[in-house]
């Protein structure tokens, strides 16, 4: 585990950090948390991908209408 504030790396599992002595202890319902909130921005750029491309495709069949 990498301490979010010296940036060293830690044994897995470990509440304080070997080299800055601060409490890097993360509670399991935040990294549920965290993972869900992983899952749903991955989620989000699928889609907002998916509405470009169509927004290109819509853009693009409006260009060749035109002439």
């Amino acid at each position: 585990m990498t301490c979010p504030f010296c940036q060293r790396e830690n044994a897995s599992g470990v509440l304080v950090c070997d080299g800055c002595a601060r409490d890097i202890a993360v509670p399991a319902s935040l990294v549920t948390e965290r993972d869900e909130l992983l899952r749903k921005r991955e989620m989000l750029r699928h889609e907002l991908s998916a509405a470009r491309a169509e927004l290109e495709r819509l853009r693009l069949g409006k260009t060749r209408r035109l002439f």
